[in-house]
């Protein structure tokens, strides 16, 4: 019986551990898409705004406000109604955990 607890223990850790990198692995395929404009790893070339190593808590507010339409823009407030509010969110922590 030991053996089958140890045997089930260890399946679920597994699987949380795949879950784990799967949901990071496409928190930084939608990083991907941030590129184009923002720079490979969120550092952006001269006249657009780098996001690596920004504050999580003013990247999220800006992409709410991209999203409600408070802050106006060209492109962003397209790009950001495509995300729920947890995509949001992971985007924020993962370019706010980015070195500049």
């Amino acid at each position: 019986m030991k053996k089958i607890n140890r045997m089930f223990s260890g399946l679920v850790l597994a699987s949380l551990c795949s879950w784990a990198s799967a949901d990071a692995l496409q928190v930084r395929s939608m990083a991907a898409s941030c590129a184009a404009c923002h720079g490979t790893k969120g550092v952006a070339l001269e006249g657009m705004d780098s996001l690596a190593g920004q504050k999580k808590e003013d990247l999220l507010k800006k992409m709410q406000d991209f999203k409600s339409g408070k802050k106006p823009a060209t492109l962003m407030h397209q790009l950001s109604a495509g995300y729920s509010d947890e995509q949001i969110d992971q985007l924020a922590a993962y370019f706010a955990a980015l070195k500049k």
